[in-house]
């Protein structure tokens, strides 16, 4: 049973590599565990790089254990929303008791960038209230107060460890006990950011509560999937300038095909987003590739190529009238095809944006070209 348990505790560690490839946060959905819990409020023994932010007890569940089990546990039942772990805090409770969970990052920030703080939380079925407001303290050195109540978000007064406070205000309350819900807000940094501590930082006199049925007059959430990522890497088509050409660097075609992989859709998912942001920008998605095979059909799988781009960002919900398609074949390489490195930049997909118009020469292309390919 542990040979098999650690096993899959490998396999889960790998697959969370790859997931979290640009997550600053360390162990970000506690698969990586020390022991198996059996012990309430131990999770700074049982978990690598987390820990508690005051006295509160602060627990880790996870499948491999009985008493603080997944999907069973003493609050309630949940899954997982990744892997076999997660963390569960009392982010409101009588007599303003608190709970907190502090994660160290892989870097300090850098100052003045823009990061995206995001989790997942689900209310515990025995809760009978939800929260409205639940914030996310960054410090440079660990915090550590005696105390159970509620923590303060902004620690001015200590002059040896800097904060930066960010809050997620939702105005329907986290009241979910089914599923789980994304938290996610953006800040800048001011460039001490080491620890991330994520709790309810107002006593019971200011926290925004829904009462709901439930055996425990208190607030009980389990937290899953915490992230720490820059905010221009996660949406890097937010501030897109009208008529210039911007290549998907992650859609790169082998020869011969037209498929998305995942990196690919993984990109467009990034662009759906800065079009959505901008719903006044048309798209024109441009395909090619390299210089193997002959005009006319280069120019149709490089026109495939583009459809595929298009229908994607269609799928996603970008409304069919604002998006355009065009394949050049190889009449436009960046690169010489001389080396396999330079066939593989040949066959790329780009896109240009434009102001509520096609009226843009390579616009008006993708418009007339191949349009019995177009629905």
């Amino acid at each position: 049973m542990v040979k098999k348990l650690l096993f899959y505790q490998f396999i889960l560690l790998a697959l969370s590599n790859l997931v979290n490839g640009q997550n600053l946060v360390q162990n970000p959905s506690f698969e990586e565990f020390k022991s198996c819990p059996e012990e309430l409020g131990n999770i700074e023994n049982d978990v690598p790089y987390w820990s508690k932010s005051s006295e509160g007890t602060t627990d880790y569940f996870n499948v491999c254990s009985m008493r603080l089990g997944i999907p069973k546990n003493f609050n309630g039942s949940q899954v997982a929303e990744f892997g076999v772990g997660y963390a569960g805090l009392y982010l409101s409770a009588p007599n303003d008791y608190r709970e907190y969970l502090q994660g160290e990052l892989a870097e300090t920030l850098v100052k003045g960038k823009r990061y995206e703080v995001s989790f997942y939380i689900s209310l515990a079925e025995k809760s009978r209230n939800a929260i409205r407001d639940i914030g996310v303290l960054f410090s440079e050195k660990m915090i550590r107060q005696d105390t159970r109540k509620a923590l303060t978000a902004h620690q001015d007064k200590n002059k040896d460890n800097e904060y930066n406070f960010a809050e997620v205000r939702n105005w329907g309350y986290f009241a979910d006990k089914k599923g789980w819900m994304l938290v996610q807000t953006d800040f800048i940094a001011n460039g001490t950011e080491k620890y991330l501590t994520i709790g309810n930082f107002r006593d019971n006199a200011r926290s925004k509560l829904k009462k709901l049925k439930g055996d425990k007059t208190a607030a009980y959430y389990y937290l899953d999937q915490v992230a720490v990522v820059d905010y221009n890497y996660k949406y890097p088509f937010n501030d897109l300038e009208l008529n210039k050409t911007y290549v998907l660097e992650n859609v790169l075609f082998p020869t011969d095909v037209y498929q998305l992989n995942d990196a690919s859709k993984k990109e467009l998912d990034r662009l759906y987003i800065g079009l959505e942001k901008n719903k006044n920008l048309f798209v024109t998605v441009q395909a090619h590739t390299d210089d193997v095979g002959s005009k006319n059909y280069n120019r149709s799988l490089s026109s495939k190529r583009a459809r595929a781009v298009s229908k994607y960002l269609m799928a996603k919900g970008l409304s069919k009238d604002r998006i355009r398609w065009a394949g050049f074949g190889g009449e436009q390489p960046v690169a010489a095809n001389s080396t396999a490195e330079g066939k593989q930049k040949n066959r790329r997909a780009e896109f240009i944006v434009s102001n509520g118009t096609f009226e843009d020469d390579r616009t008006r292309i993708a418009e007339t070209i191949f349009e019995d390919d177009q629905d």
